[in-house]
C-alpha cells in the first residue's frame, strides 16, 4: 500500500517523464526517417536527374525473381548500372535529336522470338503480321502495359543502333595516318647503345613511402578514381565441434556397427536392436540414424571419397568400411553389390539442320542433306577410326567439336534417350549413327564404368551445444571488452589467444568480405552513419561462428588505397629513384666512356622499327629508346634515355628510310580495322565526365 499511495504521490511526475520519453522517440524517428533523415527518397541521381527509389525497387524485385539464387545487392548492381548507362545514353540521344519511327521499332520488336516468330503473329506463309501483331494487343488490352514496356525499350535499342552508326562513321582514318603506318613498320634504324639496367641496383636500397604513392596518384586522378572504401580487421571465433564433440561422435558411429540392447516400456522387456553389419532392413537403419538420407544410385570409383575410394569400391557384398570422416561427416558404409556400366564415356560428331534448336550452325543445310552429310561421316570413321577426332573438330555443330567430340563420362538418363539407349545398350568401341532433336549423331563409346552402390550412415561433425555456448561466451566477452574504444581490438585478441585476420577493404555495395565470402551484413554496418573508425560489432555467421568486426580505417580521399595500389605503383617509383642514380654515372663524351661507368657494355643492334622496337639479348620491347635513335642525327650520341629497363644512351649509326608508296590504302584498312572496338570506350568515358550520386546504401541494399 505505501508503494501505491507513492506512485499516486508521483503520478503527475511520472506522466510528465513519459510524455517527454515519448516526445522525445517521436522527434528521434523524425530525424532519423522523416525530412530530417535520410536526405532523399531517391535511389541516386545522374547529372541531376533523380532515380525514384520505389521504381527502382520494383525493378530490383524483378530481376530477382528472374534471376536464380541472386542476391537483392547483386539484383540492384544490375538495375543501377542498367539505370545509370540508359540515363547517359538517352540525354545523347537527345542532345542528336535522334527520333525513331513505327516501322524501326516493329524491326527491333520483331527479331525477339517471342515476336518474330511467335506463330500467333505469323501469317500463312510464316511471316511476321504487322496487322495479326496490332489485333492481337487491341482484342488483349490487359497486355497494353507489357508492349507498352517493350516499345519503349526497342525504342531506346533502336536509338542506340542509330547512334552507334553515327559515332562508327565519326571515326575516320586519313591517307596520312596510314602513310605513318607504313612508316613505323617499314622505316629502320641502327644504332650502338649502352643501359644501366634497374636490376643492377637492389629494390631494398629503394624505398618508398605512402606519401610517395598518394602523390603520384594525384598526378591521373582520374586513373585511380575510387568510391570510399573502409578497412576492416576482424577476429573470428570458430563454432565447430571440439575435439570431444569429435570423439563424441565417432563413439556413436562406431556404436551403430554392432547390436544394443534397449528397455521397452511398452512391453516391460529388454530389446535387442540389431547393429549396421546384421541389420536385415538397411534403408530404414540408415533412414533412422543418418543426417543424410539413403542414396540408392550406384557410384563409380572416381566419385567416392578420394581418400577411401579404394577400400569402399572394393567392398565385398554385405561388408562394412568405417568409420572415416567425408567432409563434414563420420561414415560408414555398407555394400550392397556392384553394377556394370553405369557410366559411359563417348564422343560424337553432331550434324544438325535448320528447325533444330543448336546455335552456331557451322553451315544450313536441311534434314536430308544433314543425314546424308552423317551417313557420309560414319562410313570414313568405319574406313578409319583414327580420323573420329579430326572429323568431328572440322564437322560437329556441338561445342565438343574442340575436344574433338569428347563428352566425357555422364550416367544413365543425362542424355536424351536414343542418344542414352544406344550407348548404353552397346560396348565399348561401338560406332554408330542416332537421330535425337538435335540432329544426326556419330557415335563412338570410349569407354564404361562400373559403379558400387553403398548404404552410408553419415553423422555430421557439428559443435554440441555445450561447445557452442563456450563459443559465445568467448566471443561476447571479447565483443565486450573492444566495444565502445574499451580495449585494444589486437592487444584483447592477443591476451585471449585468437587471430585478428589481415583488413579487408570494401566499398559500400560490395558484399564479398575476403576469405569469409559474402558477409553483405558486416559491409552494410561499416557504411552505417554511426559507423566510425575503431567501432566494433560481433555478428552471427551461419555455419561459421561469430566475426567481431573493427572498423580500421576509413579512405574517403577519391583514390584507390595506398595498399592496394602499391604493388603496381611502387615498381615504377622505385625505377624513377634508380633512373636518377644511374642517370649521375652516365656522363662521358663516348659509350665506351659511359660503358665504364655503369660497369655495362656497348651493345649494337640493326633494323630495328617503331612497330616492333625490342631490342634483342632479352631486353625486350624499349620504345622510347627506339624513338630516341630514329629522331638522332648519324653518329649522334643522345641523353640518357629512361627506358622501361634501364637508363640508355644511343648513338644512331644510321637511318634507312622506306621508299614512299604512292597509295597508302592497305594501311588504312589495317587502322580502320583497329578502331573499329572504339565504339565501345563512349559509355565508359560519359560515365567518367558524369556526375553520378549512389544513395542505394542508405536503402538496405
Amino acid at each position: 500500500m505505501a508503494v501505491l499511495s507513492k506512485i499516486r504521490q508521483h503520478s503527475a511526475i511520472m506522466i510528465g517523464v513519459i510524455a517527454l520519453a515519448l516526445f522525445s522517440f517521436i522527434i528521434q524517428d523524425l530525424f532519423t526517417k522523416g525530412n530530417f533523415g535520410k536526405s532523399s527518397k531517391d535511389v541516386g541521381s545522374i547529372n541531376g536527374k533523380d532515380i525514384s527509389f520505389e521504381d527502382f525497387r520494383i525493378k530490383v524485385s524483378n530481376v530477382e525473381k528472374s534471376g536464380q539464387g541472386i542476391t537483392s545487392t547483386e539484383a540492384s548492381k544490375r538495375v543501377w548500372d542498367q539505370e545509370v548507362t540508359v540515363a547517359l545514353l538517352s540525354a545523347e540521344f537527345d542532345k542528336l535529336g535522334l527520333r525513331v519511327g513505327e516501322k524501326h521499332i516493329l524491326d527491333i520488336l520483331k527479331q525477339d522470338q517471342n515476336i518474330g516468330k511467335n506463330p500467333m503473329f505469323l501469317n500463312a506463309a510464316g511471316m511476321f503480321d504487322v496487322v495479326k501483331f496490332k489485333e492481337f494487343f487491341k482484342s488483349n488490352p490487359e497486355q497494353a502495359q507489357y508492349l507498352k514496356d517493350r516499345e519503349k525499350d526497342a525504342e531506346l535499342n533502336a536509338k542506340f543502333q542509330i547512334y552507334n552508326t553515327l559515332i562508327k562513321s565519326g571515326i575516320y582514318t586519313t591517307e596520312s595516318e596510314g602513310k605513318f603506318n607504313y612508316e613505323m613498320a617499314s622505316n629502320k634504324v641502327n644504332f650502338s647503345y649502352v643501359a644501366g639496367l634497374y636490376s643492377t641496383i637492389k629494390d631494398s636500397d629503394v624505398k618508398i613511402s605512402d606519401a610517395e604513392i598518394v602523390d603520384y596518384m594525384k598526378l591521373t586522378p582520374k586513373k585511380f578514381k575510387s568510391e570510399e572504401t573502409r578497412d576492416i580487421e576482424y577476429v573470428l571465433i570458430e563454432d565447430k565441434a571440439s575435439a570431444a564433440d569429435v570423439n563424441e561422435i565417432k563413439s556413436r558411429i562406431n556404436g551403430l556397427l554392432s547390436g544394443s540392447v534397449v528397455y521397452n516400456q511398452a512391453t516391460g522387456k529388454n530389446d535387442t536392436l540389431a547393429g549396421f553389419r546384421s541389420t536385415t532392413n538397411v534403408v530404414d537403419f540408415v533412414n533412422s540414424n543418418s543426417d543424410v538420407p539413403y542414396d540408392s544410385s550406384y557410384v563409380a570409383k572416381k566419385d567416392l571419397p578420394a581418400v577411401d575410394a579404394d577400400q569402399l569400391f572394393n567392398l565385398a557384398p554385405g561388408a562394412v568400411y568405417g568409420p572415416y570422416v567425408y567432409g563434414k561427416y563420420y561414415c560408414i558404409s555398407k555394400s550392397l553389390g556392384k553394377k556394370a556400366g553405369v557410366n559411359a564415356k563417348a564422343s560424337h560428331i553432331l550434324i544438325s539442320y535448320e528447325g533444330t534448336q543448336v546455335p552456331n550452325k557451322r553451315e544450313k543445310r536441311t534434314k536430308a542433306e544433314a543425314k546424308a552429310k552423317a551417313e557420309a561421316i560414319l562410313a570414313q570413321v568405319n574406313a578409319n577410326p583414327d580420323s573420329f577426332l579430326m572429323l568431328a573438330f572440322t564437322n560437329s555443330d556441338d561445342s565438343s567439336a574442340q575436344q574433338g567430340g569428347d563428352l566425357g563420362y555422364f550416367g544413365q538418363g543425362q542424355m536424351v534417350k536414343p542418344f542414352n539407349d544406344f550407348v548404353f545398350n552397346n560396348g565399348i568401341g561401338k560406332v554408330g549413327l542416332v537421330e535425337t532433336p538435335f540432329g544426326f549423331h556419330i557415335i563412338k563409346i570410349t569407354d564404361k564404368q562400373d559403379g558400387i552402390r553403398l548404404a552410408t550412415v553419415a553423422q555430421k561433425i557439428e559443435a554440441s551445444e555445450a561447445t557452442s555456448d563456450k563459443v559465445f561466451t568467448e566471443a561476447t566477452k571479447f565483443e565486450m571488452a573492444v566495444a565502445d574504444g574499451g580495449k585494444d581490438f589486437n592487444q584483447t585478441a592477443k591476451e585471449m589467444k585468437l587471430t585478428v585476420a589481415p583488413a579487408v577493404s570494401v566499398k559500400a555495395m560490395d558484399e564479398n568480405f575476403g576469405s569469409l565470402g559474402n558477409q553483405r551484413a558486416i559491409v552494410r554496418w561499416a557504411f552505417e552513419k554511426d559507423s566510425k573508425d575503431g567501432s566494433t560489432k560481433r555478428f552471427e555467421v551461419a555455419n561459421l561462428g561469430h566475426v567481431i568486426a573493427k572498423v580500421k580505417s576509413i579512405d574517403n580521399s577519391g583514390l584507390v588505397p595506398v595498399a592496394q595500389v602499391r604493388p603496381y605503383v611502387e615498381p615504377i617509383l622505385k625505377n624513377k629513384k634508380k633512373a636518377e642514380m644511374l642517370k649521375a654515372k652516365m656522363s662521358g663524351s663516348s659509350l665506351e666512356t659511359i660503358a665504364k661507368a655503369v660497369g655495362s657494355s656497348v651493345q649494337q643492334v640493326a633494323d630495328v622499327t617503331l612497330e616492333n622496337p625490342v631490342l634483342a639479348g632479352g631486353v625486350g620491347q624499349e620504345p622510347k629508346v627506339v624513338g630516341n635513335a630514329f629522331a638522332l642525327a648519324a653518329n649522334k650520341v643522345s641523353a640518357p634515355i629512361e627506358g622501361v629497363t634501364g637508363v640508355y644512351v644511343v648513338k644512331n649509326t644510321s637511318t634507312v628510310k622506306a621508299p614512299a608508296l604512292k597509295s597508302y590504302a592497305p594501311n588504312v584498312v589495317k587502322l580502320k580495322a583497329q578502331s573499329a572496338s572504339d565504339v565501345n570506350r563512349v559509355l565508359p568515358a560519359l560515365k567518367e565526365d558524369a556526375d553520378i550520386k549512389d544513395n542505394r546504401k542508405e536503402f538496405n541494399y
